[in-house]
């Protein structure tokens, strides 16, 4: 290993698109799967780096995608320490700091098999950020507590 101060570069800069960093280890492939890119992007990804702000991080570069805000408010649910950055002719023009927003609404599924959510057709989920470490939401129509291990399930559609 080189001495800690010195900056090595793993992944060479992108000319325009999008880099999330400060991803928690282990979840860039998550991230991935989040935006639904299979093919037709260049892709970096860097994971198990070292951090000095949360000791291991994962990093995914996209060439020639910009993540819009729905994107973002997916990622931020199960990486809430990501940072969004836009680069544009190899120069990162918008710096974006995720954070879990207050309120999700339809995009998560209570876990309470009586709530009206999983009963009504018409009835659209909602869940209020009740702690952001850990991660966890309430619905607001039964106050069912979902935790950032069935939010992460959810999203990815694990069976598991």
């Amino acid at each position: 290993m080189e001495a800690v101060n010195k900056r090595e570069l793993i992944v060479s800069k992108i000319k325009n698109g999008t880099v999330i960093d400060h991803i928690p280890a282990g979840r860039a492939l998550a991230v991935l799967r989040i935006l639904k890119i299979t093919e037709g992007y260049r892709i970096a990804l860097v994971m198990n780096v070292e951090s000095k702000k949360m000791g291991k991080k994962d990093i995914v570069k996209i060439e020639n995608k910009e993540v819009d805000e729905k994107e973002a408010n997916l990622i931020t649910l199960i990486a809430p320490t990501a940072t969004i950055n836009i680069i544009r002719d190899y120069e990162v023009v918008e710096k974006k700091k995720l954070k879990v927003p207050e309120v999700v609404k339809g995009l998560l599924k209570c876990t309470n098999l009586t709530c009206i959510t999983n009963n009504d057709i018409e009835a659209v989920s909602e869940f209020r950020k009740i702690s952001e470490k850990p991660l966890k939401m309430k619905c607001v129509y039964c106050d069912t507590v979902i935790d950032e291990n069935e939010i992460l399930k959810q999203i990815l559609g694990s069976k598991s």
